[in-house]
């Protein structure tokens, strides 16, 4: 396999990076963005961008989800679950049966 030649880009805030692929989200851009507390601070980048392009930023709307279609969503991977089921299970909620 060829190695993927990565691309000068810039955002529409000025920031330069270089991606290997089409994904337009600046790297500083997402770091200014990370909530600093709550469940969703505890998630990398692209499992926080997972959730929120669906709409979920709280628990109570996470709750209404399976792991299942939480695991469907582009950018979810297996590792932000167990840190998806702790913050429901201290909010006394769990992920749809």
């Amino acid at each position: 396999m060829a190695a993927s030649k990565k691309q000068l880009k810039t955002c529409s805030k000025g920031h330069q990076f270089y991606k290997t692929s089409d994904c337009p989200a600046c790297p500083v851009c997402e770091q200014e963005n990370k909530p600093d507390s709550g469940f969703l601070s505890l998630l990398s980048a692209p499992a926080r961008r997972a959730l929120e392009h669906n709409g979920i930023t709280t628990l109570q709307q996470l709750a209404t989800y399976s792991e299942k279609e939480i695991l469907q969503f582009h950018g979810m991977g297996p590792a932000s679950l167990p840190k998806l089921r702790t913050a429901l299970a201290e909010s006394g909620l769990a992920f749809k049966s």
